[in-house]
């Protein structure tokens, strides 16, 4: 799981500090060891230097057993070597008795004990004084401070990670999530939201550019709406005068057919009309039963069928099929792949059209065709096509199934032709739609039951929503 901006701050910020207190501690820690050990030694040699300078001044063995006893409460190891080469205590090795009779006083490292000797001189002669200093009495009091500046380090370390974390969350993380929010809700089309100008510099003129944007994103789509409005209102005009025409047609069933298609050019400019003044943002969410309008349709498309000699075949549930789409979009959806098997097949082609329902309650949409099949994998990319058409009608089934929460899938029907497969998101609680196949949509069909739709057999063109 990747960390997030805030989390990799403070980590920034908390492996810093950590390096920084590891830096200063480590040094000091090792100085404070170096200071102690020279502390001590310094004392322990004043005092060895004491107790030489007594026994030589004393002059006899008793008394300089009683300042042995008395060094050896507090150093282990104290020993008193007169002239004549008696030690009083712990034993010393000769060399080093020599070298301190020369009189100077000296430290002798033994396996990390540091070892004291102090010399003398009195009327007998020169008395050297022998102290064992432990790693203990050495080092004492350094573990001690040494514990107090790791808990002061991790302290510091803790206060500047936590600041890191309230820091970066006020300053940075918490004015990019507010954008974010804006930035989503724009997606939306809530395009009166404007993001918060607030935070560092950067986000602040981030901030600024994107409310620029949605400014500028409004006015286009005004702009754009009002085209679309004047030139679909200006389409009336022809749409009357095709109107008085089919008045004047005498036979009657071609003038009727001829007003009914006038009907449907005039209702769907008025739909266009309507559509382009709706002020831009978040609309409710439309629904229409699939079933009524793929049935309605196709009784629309049954009469030309007959002329041309097609068996036009429907197959539809037994109940209403709700989907995501509102009944203009699905009667465009409907009459582009109805009338795309009309312009690009031969007439006495059959055609079928299916209207199933999914285990996760999506609306299928199925239609297949006995022609030459689709001309490439490019058909459903907008302006292109290979059968001499704009090229413009799978891209609007496309676009109208991605807005639905479906998919648009294409392959090979059962005669051999194309397969159009379309997918709607259920009206209510609409899941994540799996990925389907015509040929699986047209398998489940004829068992007569409600299968799941798993991988899809290889297809020209696969368009999947990704949300």
């Amino acid at each position: 799981m990747n960390a997030t901006l805030r989390q990799r701050l403070t980590l920034f910020v908390g492996g810093t500090t950590a390096l920084v207190i590891i830096a200063l501690i480590v040094p000091f820690a090792l100085g404070l060891r170096r200071m102690t050990e020279e502390r001590t030694i310094a004392t322990v040699t004043a005092e060895a230097q004491k107790v030489a300078q007594a026994a030589a001044l004393e002059g006899d063995r008793a008394a300089s057993r009683d300042l042995v006893d008395l060094g050896t409460d507090r150093f282990d190891g104290t020993s008193v070597i007169l002239p004549d080469d008696q030690v009083i205590g712990a034993p010393s090795a000769v060399p080093e008795i020599e070298r301190a009779r020369d009189g100077v006083s000296f430290v002798d490292w033994e396996g990390g004990r540091a070892v004291v000797y102090a010399p003398a001189y009195g009327e007998s002669g020169t008395v050297v004084t022998r102290m064992v200093i432990t790693p203990a009495e050495l080092h004492r009091g350094v573990t001690g401070a040494t514990a107090e500046l790791v808990l002061l380090g991790l302290l510091l370390l803790g206060i500047a990670v936590g600041a890191a974390h309230l820091l970066a969350g006020r300053l940075i993380t918490g004015p990019i999530d507010r954008l974010v929010e804006s930035a989503n809700a724009l997606q939306d089309g809530q395009l009166d939201t404007r993001a918060p100008e607030s935070g560092p510099m950067e986000i602040t003129a981030l901030a600024q550019a994107l409310n620029r944007l949605a400014r500028k994103i409004k006015d286009l789509l005004a702009s754009e709406r009002e085209s679309v409005a004047d030139l679909s209102h200006r389409l009336r005009t022809p749409v009357t005068a095709l109107r008085l025409d089919a008045d004047s047609i005498a036979d009657p069933e071609v003038a009727e057919r001829f007003r009914s298609h006038v009907d449907h050019l005039e209702r769907t400019v008025d739909a266009v009309v309507r559509e382009a003044r709706l002020p831009p943002g978040p609309s409710a969410s439309p629904m229409c039963d699939v079933a009524q309008v793929v049935d309605e349709r196709v009784a629309f498309w049954s009469a030309l069928a007959e002329e041309q000699g097609r068996r036009l075949r429907v197959h539809l549930p037994k109940g209403p099929a709700w989907g995501r789409i509102d009944t203009h979009d699905l009667t465009a959806v409907v009459d582009v792949l109805i009338d795309n098997v009309f312009a690009h097949t031969d007439e006495g082609v059959p055609l079928e059209v299916s209207v199933m329902i999914t285990p996760q309650r999506f609306v299928a949409l199925l239609v297949e065709d006995g022609g030459p099949g689709l001309p490439s994998a490019d058909v459903v990319a907008r302006g292109r096509s290979g059968g001499g058409s704009s090229g413009l009608g799978l891209d609007i089934v496309r676009r109208a199934a991605i807005a639905a929460g479906g998919a648009l899938e294409l392959g090979r029907s059962r005669f051999g032709g194309a397969a159009v497969g379309v997918l709607f998101a259920p009206a209510a609680d609409p899941e994540r739609p799996r990925r389907f196949s015509p040929e699986r949509l047209r398998r489940d069909r004829k068992r007569g039951r409600r299968r799941r739709a798993r991988t899809m057999l290889p297809a020209i063109r696969r368009s999947q929503v990704s949300g």
